[in-house]
């Protein structure tokens, strides 16, 4: 038997009228003077190479406000969090407000959001404001700097700055005074009390900022070696290495010279951000002289980019939307003299858009590190660790990029090249790691032993894992050469031998040696001669089964699934049997398809074309004839790879590693296991790290190197002698995450007879984790087993312990708790006795009482008093020497203060009251003296005691009430009988009499006073009874007749309406003057219509003076307008001519 198988700042303009001369709507204001500069947040990272006058290039959004609220400066204290908020006004915008947090003037800090940086965004429905918001956790130096945040929403952009001022935190001292008026040790249900706003502000000085000084690119590399200028380039972002090279010859070829035709000459060089425009200026001589400006020796010409100015003998060259075409050497050249200089683009920083990931490779496979930048074009440089890889001829390292992308191609990895890759930009950094194993050769599928008759073909066959090794065959260790009869293949990870008319020759031990590995893979190959003896005609069937090959053993036959099975086995017996297969009771008798049965003379062979799993059976041949019968039993079994294993998750995580497990696959393949293969990836990426080469046989594993805080997902292969198995389903996202450190600075914060309240700090190092709380332990002194005071982990850096015997020393402990489990515990340095320390009562009287508290009637009043004692002091309140009235007043004490509550304060609750502390036979009492106030009464017996000349003489009497405090003055008003409208003569009159002067002759006064005490003066005056009468002197006078003079005329206009010319958009006035008697009736009208009550119209008259108010003009409101007035005597009417202009265009500068 065989067997064969196969920016923008800005101001909107003012809309005035044309009447008081201000410019007319959508026209600008007046410009800001030329050196005015516009406010910059200081830039922290990143200075001009030189000093250069730089525009900032007009944006086309509009210019406006659009902050509710703006961040502004802090001063934060080292390891302390910080948190800006930015609110943005929705309402009137149409599209959604985008927010640009920077650092410096090029910094995007939202490419470094993560742990340090943390970003947010709300909005509120109801008044559409957004708010942003942007924390800094745990402040370091490295934050110290100015910032900008940029807001933009389509056509609209606003801008601001603000500065971060990082200073060391200060040593803390002992617990002052004021913490007793600290309301958390009062228990869970007292709150918070805090009286440190009624201390005095200490303002402390604010550290100066290091003034960061301007460095001069240029003169940088006169003086640098020439080894350091690629460095210097690429940390300043020149990109032209070549150009800068010819200009730096130049430059220090061309030293400053004086001139007859320059005055000032150009500076040696200028820097410029990219899309930015500046201006090159030099002063001449002769204002009057001929200028050239050239370009890299060419002319240029006056354009739009190009704009040649002339002020005086100031000539200037700007260049507008500054691109990397522009970075060139600049002439001004007037006859024959010349100035030069050059202008350096600089580009704004590159960030990296696509990190680095992670490489696991064996020895000889190709390695490409790949990375995504911002700018196309951009350079970044790449290390292994400190580094710098560069490009050379026989370097191993191929640099490619594409656009944004950039690759660092290993062809072939060795172990020399492991360790950590850096990219670098000059805005950004990324890094990957490279891990590469020595590369191991599996055999997948090995030679089998062959029965081959003779002319038949023989063909070994074997699999390996890696389809680019290379082998030899050897016959009987002699390497076998290829010829017309023996053909040697390799295709991908398949070797074949092929022999082709088998010869007895060539029967032997055949062996396929790996080029580089130290495997051999053997098997045999067996001649089946034929040989023709004289049998009987009666001869008993037999079958002949070959079990020669190692595949064949105890009649069992082995095959991959998939392969081909071809079972030859030989029978004889005369006359000729015949021959039945079957699987189990089922005969199988089919002559073609994928399972058949070829019989010829002597032999009769069973064919599986591609076995599949359901093959595996047990089989039988049955051969008779007249002479006999005999039978054979043989069991096929399919073995192939095993099935992907199951359930493949995380059971726990730590800092920097994981632990997985997974369960076997439900089917082996027919052959036992040999161990599992693992990969993992960062959720998200397609790349998957391998992380064993060698077998691993349990189902748990830990895998380690991971990244906190980064999430994972991972895969396993099962592996058995056939083969390896299809990847088992991704476990759940997983992130390696660490346990806290410890709490610090655990102490006891108070004790009684049975709680212990104690207090601590939050862990130094909390992780990716975060923190979910924290339990407290306890134990008695010597014992060893701790208690839980929680069931549930308590937020709060403070707990009351309770329940504790009384007397008993103890010991506690707290852990901090997050989801990677407990911290290290922390511990108080000594056993804790519990009992209450007997302490004496004192109230601490906050300092604004110690002096007369003061109200309005009205007014709520909410004293807390905070005291200290223990046990648990008893307060008493006492208004003069009586309990107070708990229906009038409200009292609640607590463990730490007493509170003192009046909803509406009444004259009655004036008085004094007294606090009294009580613990057994000791007290302490404090005196509080409240008055109650509110408005006087008015001044009694207000009169006028004697008029003389222009003179009157007041007195009166205080009032009868005074508010309950002292009165301040009086206010005394004056008013004429004729009007009656009241003047004030005093606002604060301090003697109960005063005289008022100034009088006018002829009128009749009388006289009011108010009474004014702190709350302001009475609601009711006192009024005089009798009045003031200034007398006129008598004069001896006899009118003459009066001719009473006849006033009536018709109208006549004195001055007529004049023809005016107005810009659209302003507003206009037209004016004309008319006399007449009785009065005229004015009638406006535009070409003889009447102007109605349109509101645009306002028409006026003041005392014969009519003037008609255009308010902004449209093109419309041009032609003829009429005035006409009216009266019984006649009429009259004026006319004149209103033209109406177009905006002129201003032309921008």
């Amino acid at each position: 038997m065989s067997l064969d198988c196969h920016h923008c700042y800005g101001k909107e303009p003012a809309v005035n009228g044309i009447a008081n001369g201000e410019a007319p709507p959508g026209t600008e204001g007046p410009e800001e003077p030329a050196g005015t500069e516009t406010p910059e947040a200081p830039a922290a990272e990143e200075q001009a190479p030189v000093p250069v006058v730089v525009e900032e290039e007009e944006e086309h959004h509009e210019l406006t406000g659009m902050f509710l609220e703006k961040p502004s400066d802090t001063v934060a204290i080292k390891g302390q969090d910080i948190t800006f908020i930015a609110k943005v006004d929705s309402t009137t915008l149409v599209r959604k407000p985008v927010i640009k947090w920077l650092k410096g003037k090029w910094m995007d800090l939202g490419s470094k959001a993560g742990k340090h940086l943390q970003f947010k965004e709300t909005i509120d429905k109801n008044t559409k404001v957004f708010t942003f918001e942007m924390k800094v956790v745990k402040v370091v130096p490295g934050d110290a700097g100015g910032y900008r945040c940029e807001v933009s929403a389509k056509d609209k952009c606003d801008s601001c700055s603000f500065e971060i001022t990082v200073e060391e935190a200060e040593t803390q001292g002992e617990e002052d005074i004021l913490s007793a008026f600290k309301r958390e040790g009062a228990g869970e249900d007292e709150g918070e009390l805090d009286f440190s706003s009624l201390l005095k502000a200490v303002k402390k000085k604010k550290k100066a900022v290091p003034k960061v000084e301007e460095t001069d690119v240029w003169a940088l590399l006169k003086n640098a070696h020439p080894s350091e200028y690629e460095k210097i380039a690429f940390e300043y972002g020149i990109t032209d290495l070549r150009g800068m090279l010819k200009r730096l010859k130049k430059m220090k070829e061309s030293e400053e010279k004086t001139s007859d035709a320059f005055i000032k000459r150009l500076d040696s060089a200028y820097s410029v951000d990219k899309g930015k425009k500046i201006v090159l200026s030099v002063e001449l001589v002769d204002p009057n002289a001929e200028i050239k400006w050239l370009r890299n020796g060419q002319e240029i010409k006056p354009s739009a980019k190009y704009i040649m100015e002339r002020n005086g003998n100031i000539a200037t060259l700007t260049i507008n939307k500054c691109s990397l075409a522009d970075d060139a050497a600049y002439e001004c050249v007037v006859g024959t003299e010349k100035s030069f200089t050059e202008v350096f683009v600089k580009e704004p920083p590159v960030t990296i858009t696509k990190l680095m990931d992670d490489y696991h490779v064996v020895v000889g496979e190709r390695v490409e590190f790949e990375v995504e930048v911002s700018e196309e074009g951009a350079n970044v440089m790449w290390f292994l660790e400190d580094k710098e890889l560069v490009r050379t001829e026989n370097s191993k390292y191929r640099f490619k990029k594409d656009g944004k992308r950039h690759w660092l191609i290993i062809q072939e990895a060795t172990l020399e090249d492991i360790g950590m890759y850096h990219c670098y930009t000059n805005g950004g950094h990324t890094k990957g790691e490279l891990e590469v194993e020595e590369k191991e050769l599996q055999v997948l599928q090995s030679i089998a032993d062959l029965t081959v008759k003779p002319a038949e073909q023989a063909m070994f066959k074997c699999e390996v894992s890696d389809e680019k090794v290379t082998g030899k065959w050897y016959k009987d260790g002699v390497e076998v050469q290829p010829s017309d009869r023996i053909k040697i293949s390799h295709i991908g990870r398949f070797h074949r031998l092929t022999i082709d008319n088998v010869k007895p020759a060539d029967a032997g031990d055949y062996t396929f040696v790996p080029d580089g590995y130290a495997l051999s893979l053997a098997a045999k190959l067996n001649f089946l001669e034929i040989k023709v003896d004289y049998v009987p005609r009666q001869d008993p069937p037999k079958i002949h089964l070959d079990v020669a090959g190692n595949m064949v053993t105890q009649n069992t036959v082995i095959v991959v699934a998939g392969n081909k099975l071809r079972l030859d086995v030989e029978i004889s017996g005369e006359p000729p049997p015949t021959v039945v297969w079957a699987k189990g009771d089922k005969v199988v008798d089919a002559k073609e398809g994928r399972v058949r049965v070829e019989t010829r003379t002597g032999l009769s062979s069973f064919v599986i074309e591609g076995a599949e799993r359901d093959d595996e059976a047990n089989y039988s041949i049955t051969v008779t004839n007249p002479a006999g019968e005999d039978k054979a039993n043989l069991f096929i079994k399919i073995v192939d790879v095993p099935d992907p294993p199951e359930h493949v998750k995380c059971t726990g995580v730590g800092e920097d590693c994981a632990t997985m497990t997974w369960e076997p696959p439900q089917f082996d393949g027919g052959v036992p296991l040999k161990g599992y293969l693992m990969e993992r990836k960062k959720k998200g990426s397609s790349r998957w790290t391998k992380l064993n080469f060698d077998m691993y046989e349990s189902t748990t594993y830990e895998a380690k190197r991971m990244i906190e805080g980064i999430l994972y997902e991972m895969r396993v292969f099962a592996v058995n002698g056939v083969g390896i198995s299809q990847p088992s389903l991704n476990s759940k996202p997983f992130m390696p995450i660490g346990p806290t450190s410890e709490p610090t600075k655990l102490t006891v914060h108070d004790v009684s007879d049975s709680t212990v309240h104690l207090r601590w700090l939050a862990p130094e190092k909390i992780g990716a984790g975060g923190l979910d709380g924290y339990i407290i332990e306890y134990c008695k002194e010597g014992d060893t087993e701790w208690q839980a005071a929680n069931t549930e982990p308590v937020d709060k850096q403070n707990f009351v312990v309770r329940n504790m015997p009384t007397g008993e020393k103890m010991n506690f402990r707290v852990v901090a708790v997050n989801i990677a489990g407990r911290s290290p515990p922390a511990l108080l340095g000594q056993p804790v006795t519990v009992r209450e320390i007997m302490e004496h009562p004192k109230i601490r009287l906050p300092r604004f009482l110690r002096q007369k508290y003061i109200r309005q009637v009205g007014d709520t009043i909410n004293l807390s008093i905070p005291f200290q004692g223990k046990p648990r002091p008893q307060a008493t309140w006492l208004k003069d020497g009586k309990p107070v009235d708990d229906k009038k007043i409200n009292v609640r004490n607590s463990n730490v203060d007493t509170i003192l509550f009046i909803r509406s304060a009444e004259r009655e609750h004036s008085g004094k009251y007294t606090l009294v502390l009580q613990i057994e036979n000791m007290e302490d009492t404090a005196s509080i003296d409240i008055r109650i106030v509110e408005k006087p009464g008015p001044p009694i017996a207000v009169k006028v005691t004697e008029v003389w000349g222009f003179n009157a003489a007041l007195e009166w009497q205080p009032p009868k009430d005074d508010g309950n405090c002292e009165i301040l003055g009086y206010l005394v008003q004056k008013a004429d009988k004729k009007t009656n409208e009241w003047f004030t003569v005093y606002e604060c009159n301090r003697r109960t009499n005063c005289s008022a002067s100034e009088l006018v002759m002829g009128n009749e006064y009388s006289f009011r006073v108010f009474s004014v005490n702190m709350c302001g003066p009475s609601e009711d005056p006192g009024v005089s009874k009798n009045t003031a009468k200034i007398l006129k002197p008598s004069i001896g006078f006899t009118a003459p007749p009066y001719q009473e003079m006849d006033m009536n005329c018709a109208p006549l206009f004195t001055t007529p309406l004049v023809d005016r010319s107005v810009i659209q958009g302003y507003s206009a006035a037209m004016s004309c003057a008319v006399k007449a008697f009785p009065r005229p009736k004015i009638i406006w009208m535009k070409n003889n219509m009447l102007l109605g009550e349109d509101p645009k119209y306002l028409m006026m008259n003041n005392q014969g003076v009519l003037t008609l108010n255009i308010r902004k003009l449209g093109m419309f409101d041009g032609g003829k307008y009429i005035c006409k007035a009216v009266n019984p005597l006649g009429e009259a009417a004026v006319e004149c001519k209103l033209e109406i202009r177009p905006q002129p265009v201003l032309e921008k500068k």
